[in-house]
Protein backbone atom coordinates (compact mmCIF):
# COMPACT_ATOMS: atom_id res chain seq x y z
CA UNK A 1 0.00 0.00 0.00
CA UNK A 2 1.31 3.18 -1.35
CA UNK A 3 0.83 6.47 1.21
CA UNK A 4 1.11 9.41 -1.21
CA UNK A 5 1.37 12.46 -0.33
CA UNK A 6 -0.46 15.14 -1.95
CA UNK A 7 0.76 18.37 -3.47
CA UNK A 8 -2.37 20.88 -4.41
CA UNK A 9 -1.56 23.76 -6.35
CA UNK A 10 -2.72 27.57 -5.79
CA UNK A 11 -1.40 30.47 -7.01
CA UNK A 12 1.95 28.67 -6.88
CA UNK A 13 1.56 27.43 -3.00
CA UNK A 14 1.22 24.55 -1.90
CA UNK A 15 -2.38 24.79 -0.12
CA UNK A 16 -5.36 22.22 0.93
CA UNK A 17 -8.84 22.89 0.71
CA UNK A 18 -11.77 21.87 2.75
CA UNK A 19 -14.68 20.21 0.23
CA UNK A 20 -12.61 21.41 -2.31
CA UNK A 21 -14.01 24.97 -1.90
CA UNK A 22 -11.25 27.64 -3.12
CA UNK A 23 -12.11 30.31 -0.27
CA UNK A 24 -11.62 27.31 2.16
CA UNK A 25 -7.57 27.43 1.45
CA UNK A 26 -5.24 26.94 3.83
CA UNK A 27 -1.76 27.96 2.95
CA UNK A 28 0.91 24.89 3.75
CA UNK A 29 4.52 26.16 2.34
CA UNK A 30 5.05 29.12 -0.52
CA UNK A 31 7.81 27.08 -1.82
CA UNK A 32 6.31 23.46 -3.42
CA UNK A 33 9.40 22.40 -4.49
CA UNK A 34 10.86 22.68 -1.09
CA UNK A 35 7.58 20.86 0.31
CA UNK A 36 8.53 17.81 -2.49
CA UNK A 37 11.54 17.21 -1.39
CA UNK A 38 11.01 17.34 2.35
CA UNK A 39 8.45 14.46 1.35
CA UNK A 40 10.83 12.42 -0.62
CA UNK A 41 13.51 12.67 2.46
CA UNK A 42 10.25 11.32 4.62
CA UNK A 43 10.51 8.06 2.14
CA UNK A 44 7.67 8.53 -0.14
CA UNK A 45 7.54 6.40 -3.59
CA UNK A 46 4.99 8.90 -5.19
CA UNK A 47 3.49 12.48 -4.96
CA UNK A 48 0.13 13.53 -6.42
CA UNK A 49 -0.03 16.71 -7.88
CA UNK A 50 -3.59 19.15 -8.30
CA UNK A 51 -3.52 22.32 -9.96
CA UNK A 52 -6.05 23.18 -8.12
CA UNK A 53 -6.47 26.77 -10.66
CA UNK A 54 -6.17 24.70 -13.57
CA UNK A 55 -9.22 22.64 -12.25
CA UNK A 56 -11.23 25.59 -11.99
CA UNK A 57 -10.36 27.41 -15.22
CA UNK A 58 -9.66 24.49 -17.45
CA UNK A 59 -6.65 24.88 -18.39
CA UNK A 60 -2.75 24.71 -16.80
CA UNK A 61 -1.90 27.51 -14.52
CA UNK A 62 0.62 26.39 -12.21
CA UNK A 63 3.11 25.12 -14.71
CA UNK A 64 6.15 26.44 -12.81
CA UNK A 65 5.55 25.04 -9.42
CA UNK A 66 4.97 21.78 -10.95
CA UNK A 67 8.14 22.06 -13.31
CA UNK A 68 9.74 22.74 -10.10
CA UNK A 69 8.93 19.87 -8.29
CA UNK A 70 9.81 17.36 -11.25
CA UNK A 71 13.30 18.70 -11.01
CA UNK A 72 13.57 18.19 -7.48
CA UNK A 73 11.88 14.64 -7.83
CA UNK A 74 13.96 13.70 -11.12
CA UNK A 75 13.39 10.46 -11.87
CA UNK A 76 13.71 9.63 -8.07
CA UNK A 77 9.77 8.48 -7.61
CA UNK A 78 7.09 8.64 -10.03
CA UNK A 79 4.69 12.24 -10.24
CA UNK A 80 0.96 12.30 -10.56
CA UNK A 81 -0.77 15.57 -11.78
CA UNK A 82 -4.54 16.46 -12.54
CA UNK A 83 -6.43 19.84 -12.72
CA UNK A 84 -6.89 21.34 -15.90
CA UNK A 85 -6.22 18.54 -18.43
CA UNK A 86 -8.33 19.28 -21.07
CA UNK A 87 -6.13 18.15 -24.31
CA UNK A 88 -4.06 16.09 -26.08
CA UNK A 89 -1.39 18.79 -26.33
CA UNK A 90 -1.50 19.60 -22.41
CA UNK A 91 -0.77 15.77 -21.64
CA UNK A 92 2.30 15.59 -24.24
CA UNK A 93 3.33 18.52 -22.68
CA UNK A 94 3.30 17.07 -19.13
CA UNK A 95 4.64 14.03 -20.02
CA UNK A 96 7.89 15.79 -21.85
CA UNK A 97 8.09 17.47 -18.63
CA UNK A 98 8.76 14.25 -16.34
CA UNK A 99 4.74 13.84 -15.24
CA UNK A 100 4.70 10.44 -15.25
CA UNK A 101 1.03 9.64 -15.14
CA UNK A 102 -1.80 12.70 -16.05
CA UNK A 103 -5.33 12.29 -14.16
CA UNK A 104 -8.02 13.16 -16.18
CA UNK A 105 -11.15 14.36 -14.22
CA UNK A 106 -13.76 16.40 -15.66
CA UNK A 107 -12.92 16.14 -19.08
CA UNK A 108 -13.03 12.13 -18.69
CA UNK A 109 -16.68 12.97 -17.57
CA UNK A 110 -17.92 15.39 -19.70
CA UNK A 111 -16.32 14.41 -23.13
CA UNK A 112 -15.42 10.28 -22.62
CA UNK A 113 -13.91 10.87 -26.27
CA UNK A 114 -11.15 12.57 -24.85
CA UNK A 115 -10.41 9.99 -22.75
CA UNK A 116 -10.52 7.61 -24.74
CA UNK A 117 -8.28 9.33 -27.32
CA UNK A 118 -5.91 9.99 -24.48
CA UNK A 119 -5.22 6.53 -23.35
CA UNK A 120 -4.59 5.44 -26.77
CA UNK A 121 -2.15 7.75 -27.58
CA UNK A 122 -0.49 7.62 -24.28
CA UNK A 123 -0.81 3.93 -23.10
CA UNK A 124 0.29 3.63 -19.60
CA UNK A 125 0.25 7.00 -18.34
CA UNK A 126 -3.78 7.70 -17.78
CA UNK A 127 -5.34 7.70 -14.81
CA UNK A 128 -8.65 8.34 -14.18
CA UNK A 129 -9.82 10.67 -11.58
CA UNK A 130 -13.50 10.19 -10.06
CA UNK A 131 -14.81 12.43 -7.04
CA UNK A 132 -18.37 11.47 -5.49
CA UNK A 133 -20.78 12.56 -3.16
CA UNK A 134 -23.45 9.88 -2.50
CA UNK A 135 -22.26 7.73 -5.10
CA UNK A 136 -23.02 10.52 -7.57
CA UNK A 137 -19.89 12.01 -9.63
CA UNK A 138 -18.87 15.89 -9.18
CA UNK A 139 -17.02 17.85 -12.28
CA UNK A 140 -15.85 21.63 -12.47
CA UNK A 141 -14.04 21.28 -8.94
CA UNK A 142 -16.61 19.54 -7.11
CA UNK A 143 -18.67 22.41 -8.15
CA UNK A 144 -21.61 20.52 -9.89
CA UNK A 145 -22.77 16.81 -8.54
CA UNK A 146 -23.62 14.87 -12.00
CA UNK A 147 -26.16 12.11 -12.08
CA UNK A 148 -23.46 9.87 -12.98
CA UNK A 149 -22.87 6.33 -11.29
CA UNK A 150 -19.31 6.09 -9.80
CA UNK A 151 -18.96 2.61 -10.59
CA UNK A 152 -20.73 2.44 -13.38
CA UNK A 153 -18.63 5.38 -15.29
CA UNK A 154 -15.15 3.03 -13.85
CA UNK A 155 -16.39 0.45 -15.44
CA UNK A 156 -16.73 2.69 -18.79
CA UNK A 157 -13.27 4.27 -18.20
CA UNK A 158 -11.71 0.81 -17.35
CA UNK A 159 -12.23 -0.41 -20.38
CA UNK A 160 -10.49 2.52 -22.14
CA UNK A 161 -7.66 1.62 -20.58
CA UNK A 162 -6.90 3.85 -18.04
CA UNK A 163 -4.38 2.81 -15.29
CA UNK A 164 -5.84 3.39 -12.12
CA UNK A 165 -8.88 5.38 -10.83
CA UNK A 166 -8.04 7.73 -7.83
CA UNK A 167 -11.49 8.40 -5.98
CA UNK A 168 -12.27 10.74 -3.99
CA UNK A 169 -15.47 11.12 -1.00
CA UNK A 170 -15.84 14.51 -1.46
CA UNK A 171 -17.54 14.84 1.27
CA UNK A 172 -14.59 13.92 3.65
CA UNK A 173 -12.30 15.43 1.80
CA UNK A 174 -10.16 18.00 3.95
CA UNK A 175 -12.04 17.44 6.82
CA UNK A 176 -9.86 15.05 8.97
CA UNK A 177 -12.91 12.62 9.32
CA UNK A 178 -11.74 9.25 8.01
CA UNK A 179 -12.15 7.29 4.86
CA UNK A 180 -15.25 5.94 3.33
CA UNK A 181 -13.79 2.52 3.45
CA UNK A 182 -17.11 0.76 1.97
CA UNK A 183 -17.59 2.85 -0.97
CA UNK A 184 -14.02 2.72 -1.68
CA UNK A 185 -14.06 -1.16 -1.39
CA UNK A 186 -17.45 -1.04 -3.31
CA UNK A 187 -15.86 0.46 -6.06
CA UNK A 188 -12.56 -1.52 -5.95
CA UNK A 189 -14.47 -4.48 -6.51
CA UNK A 190 -16.39 -3.55 -9.71
CA UNK A 191 -13.17 -2.86 -11.19
CA UNK A 192 -9.92 -5.24 -12.23
CA UNK A 193 -7.45 -2.01 -12.40
CA UNK A 194 -6.49 -0.65 -9.19
CA UNK A 195 -7.95 2.09 -6.89
CA UNK A 196 -6.34 5.17 -5.50
CA UNK A 197 -8.10 5.91 -2.41
CA UNK A 198 -8.51 9.22 -1.29
CA UNK A 199 -10.29 11.96 0.91
CA UNK A 200 -10.40 12.11 4.81
CA UNK A 201 -7.24 9.78 5.38
CA UNK A 202 -6.74 11.39 9.70
CA UNK A 203 -4.35 8.47 10.92
CA UNK A 204 -2.56 5.32 11.30
CA UNK A 205 -6.34 3.52 11.88
CA UNK A 206 -7.35 4.70 8.51
CA UNK A 207 -3.97 3.60 7.31
CA UNK A 208 -4.67 0.02 9.38
CA UNK A 209 -8.10 0.34 7.72
CA UNK A 210 -7.55 0.32 4.31
CA UNK A 211 -4.26 -2.28 4.42
CA UNK A 212 -7.02 -4.52 6.20
CA UNK A 213 -8.85 -4.17 2.44
CA UNK A 214 -5.58 -3.29 0.10
CA UNK A 215 -6.71 -7.09 -1.23
CA UNK A 216 -9.95 -5.75 -2.64
CA UNK A 217 -7.57 -4.15 -4.96
CA UNK A 218 -6.77 -0.60 -3.25
CA UNK A 219 -3.07 0.34 -4.26
CA UNK A 220 -2.73 3.47 -2.26
CA UNK A 221 -3.98 6.38 -0.53
CA UNK A 222 -3.86 10.08 -1.17
CA UNK A 223 -3.14 11.96 1.91
CA UNK A 224 -2.79 16.30 2.64
CA UNK A 225 -4.49 18.03 5.45
CA UNK A 226 -3.65 15.35 7.83
CA UNK A 227 0.24 15.22 6.99
CA UNK A 228 0.64 18.86 7.07
CA UNK A 229 -1.52 19.12 10.09
CA UNK A 230 0.03 16.54 11.85
CA UNK A 231 -2.77 14.18 12.66
CA UNK A 232 -0.44 11.82 10.76
CA UNK A 233 3.32 11.43 10.80
CA UNK A 234 4.02 10.41 6.79
CA UNK A 235 6.98 7.81 7.62
CA UNK A 236 4.97 6.19 10.07
CA UNK A 237 2.03 6.06 7.62
CA UNK A 238 3.96 4.16 5.15
CA UNK A 239 6.34 2.40 7.50
CA UNK A 240 2.98 0.76 9.13
CA UNK A 241 1.78 0.01 5.23
CA UNK A 242 4.93 -1.82 3.91
CA UNK A 243 5.06 -3.97 7.43
CA UNK A 244 0.86 -4.94 6.48
CA UNK A 245 1.46 -4.65 2.90
CA UNK A 246 4.59 -6.71 2.17
CA UNK A 247 4.16 -7.32 -1.16
CA UNK A 248 5.10 -3.85 -1.87
CA UNK A 249 8.54 -4.06 -0.77
CA UNK A 250 9.26 -7.24 -3.06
Amino acid sequence: MLIIPAIDLKDGECVRLKQGLMEAATVFSDDPATMARHWLDQGARRLHLVDLNGAFAGKPKNEDAIKSIVEVVGDKIPVQLGGGIRDLETIERYLDDGISYVIIGTAAVKTPGFLHDACNAFPGHIMVGLDAKEGKVAVNGWSKVTGHDVVDLAKRFQDYGVEAVIYTDIGRDGMLSGVNIDATVNLARELSIPVIASGGITNLDDVKSLCSVEAEGIMGAITGRAIYEGTLDFRAAQDLADQLSPKFLE
